[in-house]
């Protein structure tokens, strides 16, 4: 499919899902909730016609393809929740008020957080840029355009994930979250190449023992993986990781160039294998028993 082809057919998507979308098994047997809060491309007409960005340098944001990577989950007895709509409209790694003043009409609320390392690098809950460093709009946005998308998006998101890890305690008394992301290259060095970057914001997300059986299964399906440099873990795994109170999160990047070409968001030919090597990984992970005592 040529660019403009793929581009049309991601804006297509727009009309009739909803904001998230649960793939549930159909007999729950898992502790485990995966989501994808940045694989969303269904891209809202307006949204488009506010952007100075054509609809392919828009998608560059996406964590493209790893809800597709993560797609086992139902089958392996465990839900898999999903943003149907971009980051670049809207992002749920944030907080809810995550905003940049400059790019609105007129004040903000007192209550609105406008000072975050976020929010000063143009990447809050609504980002004044892509992943490129490239301005999303053509012009500031009225503040109800960010209550809209916020209320009408942001909030369902989080609904529908506290739901799932609520269920998920209230029935087997734990529940592990991974929260599932993809990431550009690491380094270009081969030695220090890595696949794979687990974070448990430092220690603070999950149990250590969990956080190792993870690294462990990863590793042993040939993924050279590391934790929390660069990616510690952003606002899910930091607001929904509570060990203490049984229910552990993990942040997972997945290393684009091993499945997609970045430019052109189109599937390499390895893609198939990649997935099956995550689909293993999420069989093994749903399948094991992941919360024996350190």
């Amino acid at each position: 499919m040529t660019d403009l082809g793929m581009a049309e057919a991601a804006e297509s998507e727009d009309a009739a899902l909803p904001p998230v979308v649960v793939d549930r098994p159909e007999l729950r047997t898992s502790p485990v909730v995966f989501a994808s809060p940045h694989s969303g491309r269904a891209y809202p007409a307006q949204f488009v016609a506010q952007a100075r960005l054509d609809l392919l340098r828009l998608r560059r944001s996406e964590d493209s393809f790893v809800d597709e990577l993560f797609n086992a989950a139902p089958s392996c007895g465990a839900p898999l929740v999903r943003a149907t709509f971009p980051r670049a409209f809207c992002d749920v790694n944030r907080e809810k008020w995550e905003l940049d003043p400059a790019m609105f009409d007129g004040p903000l609320p007192d209550w609105v957080n406008t000072t975050s390392a976020r929010v000063g690098a143009g990447l809050g809950t609504i980002a004044r840029i892509v992943a490129s460093g490239e301005p999303i709009y053509r012009g500031k946005l009225p503040f109800e355009e960010a209550r809209s998308r916020i209320t009408g998006f942001w909030q369902p998101f989080h609904e529908t994930l506290r739901g799932a890890i609520d269920e998920t305690v209230a029935r087997f008394g734990a529940c592990l979250l991974v929260d599932c992301h993809s990431m550009p290259e690491v380094s270009q060095a081969s030695r220090d190449r890595v696949d794979i970057v687990l974070g448990d914001a430092h220690g603070t997300t999950c149990a250590p023992a969990l956080l190792r059986r993870l690294e462990q299964e990863l590793t042993g399906l040939g993924f050279r993986v590391r934790r929390n440099i660069p990616y510690a873990g952003g606002y899910i795994t930091r607001h929904y990781g509570r060990p203490r109170e049984n229910v552990h999160a993990v942040q997972i990047e997945i290393c684009r160039s091993l499945y997609m070409d970045e430019k052109r968001i189109e599937k390499l030919p390895d893609f198939g294998a990649v997935q099956e090597r995550m689909s293993r990984f999420v069989a093994r992970v749903a399948q094991t028993a992941l919360f024996a005592a350190d």
